[in-house]
């Protein structure tokens, strides 16, 4: 199974990894290396998380408070990686997201 992110989840990816890199050298890294642990977890077990909406789960991470929001696209055997979540926000930001 392959999977790949939404523009939008791209970016908060990017700006998370940022934003703990400037808080402690080596720590982005270890942000970026989380979210890669979730998503060989979410392709192995793809439908065991938690549903956020009719046709979204999301995986919590261990070490950080963030969320990733996912689609399982079983027909084309994809994941899309829709929201890479940060849990302090407010969760309704995500809703229109599109796939």
């Amino acid at each position: 199974m392959n999977f790949y992110f939404h523009p939008e989840a791209e970016q908060e990816l990017l700006q998370a990894v940022s934003y703990y890199e400037s808080c402690r050298p080596g720590l982005g890294i270890e942000f970026a290396d989380e979210v890669y642990q979730a998503i060989k977890r979410i392709i192995t077990f793809p439908d065991s998380y938690a549903s956020f909406s009719t046709n979204t789960r999301r995986c919590i991470l261990n070490r950080f408070p963030y969320g990733l929001l996912y689609a399982n696209q079983k027909k084309d055997e994809k994941i899309i990686i829709l929201a890479v979540m940060n849990l302090h926000l407010k969760p309704d930001r995500w809703e229109n997201r599109n796939q």
